[in-house]
């Protein structure tokens, strides 16, 4: 019987508040479902914000009053689901918690509005320490990195998770492996070229699907107490769809004419598809801004740093590509330094003038990766409110298929010679 189910991340970024933050997450369930989506990723710390730029006015020795007054801010803005600071396990998952007298659940009610929008859509929500975060955040216990079995559309699944810079610890990755995950979800922070190359080689040691989730923000989209101003946020059910788009995917093994990527705009009221989406050029790659050193860049009017570069280097550098597009070949020789000074207002064109507010700060990249390292599903660069990026009909039967050539922690374990264990965690796959 075929195991198939269709993944999707959101490149959505935090609103001004939980609660406005929580309708745009319900919008988008929403949207997910319309889509046929089974399974849904949110960035990491979507519920709660990620305070990307603030130090907190912390240096070594000190802290200031103003950072201690963000932080107070960013306190009142976290979430609370009720769990205990030890982590409950199945006792919270249970519910069998005691609840304060005269309240009908723990925490703050962040996690029974998430079930709610849950049950409502079908799809199943993951909103999931590294770096300067250890600052405000503490480190979770070993048995978070417990996997999870379940059952979606009849597909058996098991699930785990690793937070952005845990995905980098080769022996958590292990862990992980070690319990025979076929999804392995990956909600980050980091925008970094460096990230895809990392999801793809996850995807190839497990043997798994590789899903990455990353906010793209602007600055002006910073919460006020970050950025010393008044917020500008649309209201609830508004900012949800501000740009929003699309993005659609059909898995590889399915050949019809029509299987590309493409881009879909959504009109700007209430999140609603339009009846007739339209699909959106884009230059390279369909849907997929190249961050590899070989750029890609559209012979646009505004010209791209690409464009402005490549004017000043001999024309042999650049090899015409379809669709008017170029590829700047590295290593060819460029101008010298005294040639790159000159002022040439045909060969260097002014750039368009970015404000401050516009600066992109986390530049996004969410993915999708199949068990064999290949990219399904974006990354996604540099689009704010990216929508949903969907990958259609995946076949979870892949994962056993890939491990004939490679199962590191069965056939290559070499358990005869090496041996992992992790304090407090079972490495034994769920039953």
């Amino acid at each position: 019987m075929p195991k198939r189910l269709t993944l999707a991340v959101s490149q959505s970024h935090t609103l001004a508040t939980t609660s406005t933050t929580l309708s745009a997450l319900t919008s988008t369930a929403h949207e997910a479902a319309r889509q046929g989506v089974h399974l849904l990723l949110f960035p990491e710390a979507y519920l709660g914000g990620y305070p990307r730029t603030c130090n907190f006015g912390a240096v070594v020795g000190s802290r200031s009053e103003g950072g201690r007054e963000q932080f107070l801010q960013y306190y009142h803005n976290a979430i609370d689901l009720g769990d205990t600071p030890r982590g409950a396990g199945d006792d919270w998952v249970e519910r069998r918690l005691e609840i304060a007298k005269g309240k009908e659940y723990r925490g703050d009610g962040t996690r029974e509005e998430l079930e709610k929008t849950a049950k409502e859509t079908g799809v199943f929500l993951v909103v999931g320490v590294t770096g300067s975060e250890r600052l405000i955040w503490a480190q979770g216990s070993p048995s978070t990195l417990k996997a999870i079995k379940t059952t979606i559309a009849g597909v058996e699944i098991t699930l785990a998770a690793a937070i952005c810079w845990e995905n980098y610890m080769p022996l958590l990755r292990y862990s992980l492996y070690s319990q025979n995950v076929n999804l392995y979800l990956a909600p980050t922070a980091d925008a970094k070229d460096s990230w895809l190359p990392l999801m793809r080689t996850i995807a190839c040691e497990s043997r798994a699907y590789v899903l990455s989730a990353n906010q793209c923000v602007q600055r002006r989209h910073l919460p006020s107490w970050i950025r010393g101003a008044p917020s500008k946020e649309a209201p609830s059910g508004q900012a949800s769809t501000e740009n929003g788009r699309v993005a659609l995917n059909h898995s590889s093994d399915v050949t019809k004419e029509d299987d590309t990527h493409e881009i879909w705009d959504l009109p700007s009221d209430q999140g609603q598809m339009p009846q007739t989406p339209q699909p959106l050029a884009v230059a390279g790659v369909p849907g997929v801004p190249s961050p590899s050193p070989l750029r890609i860049s559209s012979d646009a009017q505004t010209p791209s740093p690409l464009k402005q570069r490549s004017n000043r280097r001999k024309s042999s550098n650049l090899m015409p590509i379809p669709d008017n597009h170029f590829l700047a070949l590295p290593g060819e020789p460029t101008v010298d330094d005294s040639e790159e000074k000159k002022e040439d207002p045909e060969s260097e064109p002014p750039t368009k003038d970015i404000s401050k507010d516009d600066e992109i700060v986390c530049r996004g990249g969410s993915c999708i990766v199949g068990p064999s390292g290949d990219v399904i599903c974006g990354p996604l660069w540099d689009t704010e409110d990216g929508g949903l990026l969907i990958a259609r009909d995946i076949d979870f039967e892949d994962c056993e298929r890939g491990r004939l050539d490679l199962d590191v922690a069965g056939s290559y374990s070499r358990n005869d010679a090496f041996e992992l264990r992790v304090a407090g965690l079972d490495l034994n796959p769920p039953p």
